[in-house]
């Protein structure tokens, strides 16, 4: 097979010289580094004169999805996760026993009154 090739494949149509490295200003950033419990580090560009206490303290970490922080002696342990509840479970925790009982109670008189059989 003859390697002719296409000389703009791969390439945007005006996209200029290939290997063309004047493609606009780049702006002054300070790289700060994260680590997660797995000791992975990440590092996320931010601008240079932005304010320290802008720049997260936490990131969850792009590989391993934990949190990673600054300190890579002391990197953020993952937070527990609650288990899922269901309506039910809020509705129980908001009312007792004897309140569920009493609302169930007025709920079915209002229909049998709607129905007409009260």
């Amino acid at each position: 097979m003859a390697s002719g090739g296409n000389a703009i494949r791969g390439t945007r149509v005006g996209s200029g010289p290939m290997g063309e490295q004047d493609h606009g200003y780049h702006a002054d950033r300070t790289a700060v580094s994260y680590w997660d419990a797995l000791g992975n580090e990440t590092v996320r560009y931010f601008a240079a004169g932005l304010p320290e206490e802008e720049i997260p303290e936490t990131i969850d970490h792009p590989q391993s999805g934990l949190p990673a922080g600054r300190d890579k002696a002391n990197p953020p342990s993952l937070a527990k996760n609650e288990p899922y509840k269901t309506h039910l479970a809020y509705v129980k925790e908001r009312r007792t026993d004897d309140e569920a009982s009493q609302l169930l109670d007025d709920a079915l008189t209002q229909l049998r009154e709607r129905r007409g059989q009260a």
